[in-house]
């Protein structure tokens, strides 16, 4: 990774964050794969803003965490700090790829949990 900053229009940034929010909604709705197919094209899209560039979001939820982790700023739940693992996503890790160069354009936020 690279960590040269890049500017991107926040709107962007909010669009993603949109899509985010629709993808987390339509984790708890029947026969969602309709919406699904509209909100993949979207992904798609901003993907693809140019032939080599565009942006793209990680959600992190199960993934483990520890402080060494650049692309999270996280809030720990609970009493133990051992074995720690993404339990929600507030924000998702949002990318810029350009030319097969990916750079973090904002960390996601999340709250994390000892594993049990």
């Amino acid at each position: 990774m690279n960590d040269t900053t890049i500017s991107i229009p926040k709107k962007y940034i909010e669009i993603l964050d949109q899509v985010f929010e629709i993808e987390k909604k339509l984790d708890g709705v029947n026969e969602a794969n309709t919406i699904d197919r509209n909100v993949n094209r979207i992904k798609e899209m901003l993907e693809y803003l140019t032939e080599d560039s565009g942006l793209i979001y990680q959600n992190p939820l199960g993934e483990t965490y520890d402080e060494t982790r650049t692309d999270l700023e996280a809030s720990i739940a609970g009493k133990s700090a051992d074995n720690l693992v993404v339990t929600e996503v507030i924000k998702p890790i949002i990318r810029f790829r350009a030319n097969g160069i990916t750079t973090i354009v904002r960390k996601g936020i999340v709250v994390v949990e000892s594993k049990k």
